[in-house]
């Protein structure tokens, strides 16, 4: 998909970097609203947002449509089903038992098959997964029943074979939660967790499942609301240059598109203002923020990063770059 993104109006440039949630299960007037006015470059699925597998399969075909009516590249169409504590998708999807309860490269490639087959069937093309995080053995992780394994090496071979058995079946995988949670007690739905680690320390442990994502060509990662105090004592992993742009993208090569967590949860509502919050990402070189429930919110991001956008030659370069990396991945997976 060759796109001269020179030409594009700053209101589309912010709207492909914005993955938005919304309420209901249908396409309604609401949501074709935020659509167009924002030029939205994805959505992302709750619970609250599934009835059945044909009520989903209509509604990701119909918006899917509906952008394409509005002139706009396809959606990423994203949603959490790593199986076990996290998984947005009832039955009748096959329900598995989590991470934990994985235990070889097999039953990981037969759990990412059967998911990737059952979410491309109703028009998902994105799965926030896998988890890479590593909690050490006998420590009491906020990820504990959400991990792997306490082995990174493990985490690492469990991990790739999960992405390779989704994105072979056209699902986009997303790795998170970088630079890794594992040795966290702190929800940050709730609060801002720290961790007291130096890079020599994260290299160590955390980021050896996220090295193997990185050479398994994973199509996005996802990075932490933890703040990393002795690699950016300022900003949590969401907001921080340090690690968006000089930790994952310079030492680590990943060329990929990057996200944030929800910027509605605790780690960032409770601590940073929530314009200051989106510009940041956007200095961050951030490629996606999601905002997953306040419309309001989502209108007052895109308004920020139009702003911001608009203020130098180099806030438009960094977002024709982040918009270019977003439109690879659509035309490698969407079109």
């Amino acid at each position: 998909m060759q796109m001269d993104l020179k030409s594009w109006p700053e209101g589309q440039l912010a709207g492909q970097r914005l993955m938005a949630g919304f309420d209901g299960k249908r396409l309604d007037r609401q949501l074709q609203g935020l659509i167009a006015d924002l030029r939205l470059g994805g959505l992302i699925l709750f619970k609250r947002n599934v009835e059945s597998p044909r009520q989903l399969s209509d509604f990701c075909r119909s918006v899917q449509r509906y952008v394409r009516d509005c002139g706009l590249p396809p959606l990423f169409i994203a949603i959490d089903q790593e199986g076990g504590q996290v998984a947005r998708l009832g039955p009748p999807f096959t329900q598995f038992p989590g991470n934990p309860a994985i235990k070889d490269t097999a039953e990981a490639d037969r759990f990412a098959r059967i998911t990737a087959t059952e979410l491309a069937w109703v028009g998902i093309n994105m799965n926030l997964a896998p988890v890479l995080d590593a909690a050490p053995e006998g420590f009491d992780s906020i990820m504990a029943r959400r991990v792997f394994n306490s082995d990174p090496q493990q985490v690492a071979r469990l991990g790739e074979a999960v992405i390779a058995g989704m994105q072979a079946c056209g699902i986009m995988a997303v790795a998170k939660h970088f630079p890794g949670i594992g040795r966290t007690r702190l929800d940050s739905h709730l609060d801002l967790p720290h961790l007291d680690a130096d890079l020599n320390s994260l290299e160590a442990y955390d980021l050896i499942p996220f090295r193997a994502a990185i050479q398994k060509q994973v199509a996005g990662v996802m990075l932490s609301h933890t703040r990393y105090s002795r690699i950016d004592p300022r900003w949590p992993a969401s907001l921080s240059s340090v690690i968006a742009c000089d930790l994952l993208r310079n030492r680590m090569g990943f060329g990929g598109v990057v996200l944030t967590d929800d910027l509605e949860m605790g780690a960032i509502a409770g601590h940073f203002g929530f314009g200051a919050a989106v510009r940041q990402v956007l200095r961050a070189q951030v490629d996606v923020a999601l905002i997953c429930h306040s419309a309001k919110k989502l209108r007052r991001a895109h308004a920020v990063a139009v702003r911001k956008i608009g203020e130098s030659k180099n806030g438009r370069a960094d977002a024709e770059a982040s918009v270019g990396r977003i439109l690879a991945l659509k035309s490698q997976y969407l079109y």
